[in-house]
């Protein structure tokens, strides 16, 4: 495999000990989708612990939307690819995954066994507030380093009119701004750095060989073992993985007809109340994944099954997130230096303010209001909330985090518990 860089990293690499508490701090915290996923590793790694510098954070954000899969869980891998090789790609991207695929776990099993958790949405209530906050905050910050020109500015705000407004695929307005960008500098340009060569390709050859290998190979023994549920669980959840670009609300209406209609593994209710847990435990919102397995294998053999479904479903959802990362990663710093490479980047990253805006505005929308609806026109269809339906704890639990993290400065976790409790305790009193 190639290895990890020698250049642009901290003087003396963080241990690996050092690794496994930092992305496990994030993995735990992760709440909130990728916008407030980006947020805290923002946070956690360039402005805390100048891990990495802001360009090499946004040139690798920039790569990650590129790619299919969760890009925050992307993000990781490569950060940790980027401190300290493969290994540290493996604990990045690996404790930003676990903790809620074991939090999903113990929700699906408690679903399975007693229906839907509405103690679990209420706790999670004042989480869910907290990153709206959180989120703001990183959109301000974001903003300043990536919206440095005028032209930026127009990018961010036509991707965020684009998605929200017209509702045009992700990929599309991320090839839009790339080709933008691309084209604002003049053919043959110098480069960032004279002399600097790509590496060679065929070093990535055995990196894809091993990790296509390691993702195939389940599938390859579950159909030698006419396994037909895993099999199709596999199948299906690999075939996901490869089309999944821009994030998990890309694919869900997919998703929810091949499993809700075509298979008949869940019903539209089920598929909702799962996506309502994914949307409330830390990690990827693609960990919906997880749910929709295990419960598929609960109702057709009982707990063995479900478990075996989970496993093979978050296998086959997060392993070509790895294979992806330890191929391309090497890269990403070339393409940096290239000028008109290093533009459609840099374009890249002013459509993903514009992007991240638009999540945080669904997002706080659904936080806030319990019913929204969609407002449509010839060309146009957006999501804006019943006013009547607004909710006065979300809305206060809002303004108490903003209090306590802008007026009083209180770092994130007690932040994040005290919400939780305050909501926690209002749903009791209720």
């Amino acid at each position: 495999m190639p290895p990890a860089p020698a250049t642009d990293l901290p003087q003396t690499p963080p241990a690996h000990s050092a690794l496994i508490r930092v992305f496990g701090r994030i993995g735990l915290l992760s709440f909130g989708g990728p916008a407030a996923q980006i947020a805290l590793m923002q946070r956690e790694l360039v402005e805390q612990r100048d891990w990495l510098t802001q360009r090499q954070y946004l040139d690798a954000l920039s790569f990650c939307m590129l790619l299919p899969g969760p890009e925050a869980m992307q993000l990781a891998t490569y950060a940790g690819w980027k401190l300290r090789g493969v290994p540290g790609g493996l604990i990045a991207g690996g404790l930003f995954v676990l903790p809620g695929a074991l939090v999903v776990l113990a929700l699906s099993f408690a679903y399975a066994a007693y229906g839907a958790v509405p103690l679990v949405a209420a706790l999670f209530l004042g989480v869910q507030a907290t990153i709206i906050i959180i989120v703001l905050e990183a959109l301000f910050k974001l903003s300043r380093r990536a919206l440095g020109t005028t032209g930026h500015r127009l990018i961010a705000a036509a991707a965020f009119i684009g998605i929200y407004v017209f509702q045009l695929p992700f990929p599309l307005i991320i090839a839009a701004a790339a080709l933008a960008g691309f084209a604002s500098v003049r053919t043959g340009a110098a480069p960032h750095a004279p002399g600097t060569a790509p590496p060679p390709l065929a070093g990535m050859l055995p990196t894809v060989a091993l990790w296509l290998a390691l993702w195939l190979a389940p599938v390859a023994v579950l159909w030698a073992i006419e396994a037909p549920l895993l099999t199709d669980l596999a199948l299906f959840f690999g075939q996901l993985a490869v089309v999944t670009f821009g994030g998990a609300y890309a694919v869900l209406a997919w998703m929810t007809q091949v499993v809700v209609q075509d298979y008949g593994w869940l019903t539209t209710a089920q598929m909702i109340d799962g996506l309502g847990l994914a949307e409330t435990t830390p990690g990827p919102l693609i960990l919906v994944t997880q749910f929709v397995g295990f419960l598929a294998g609960y109702q057709a053999g009982g707990a063995g099954l479900a478990l075996a479904a989970a496993g093979i479903t978050l296998w086959m959802t997060f392993v070509p997130c790895f294979l992806w990362i330890f191929a391309g990663a090497p890269y990403v710093a070339w393409l940096g230096e290239q000028p008109r490479l290093s533009a459609g980047l840099r374009a890249i990253s002013a459509a993903v303010v514009g992007v991240i805006a638009n999540l945080s505005l669904w997002f706080a929308l659904h936080v806030v209001f319990a019913q929204t609806g969609m407002v449509t026109g010839p060309f146009w269809a957006f999501v804006w909330p019943d006013p009547a339906s607004l909710r006065p704890l979300a809305l206060a639990l809002t303004g108490a985090a903003g209090a306590l993290i802008w007026g009083l400065r209180w770092p994130v976790v007690p932040v994040l518990i005290a919400m939780a409790a305050l909501s926690a305790g209002a749903a009791a009193l209720a």
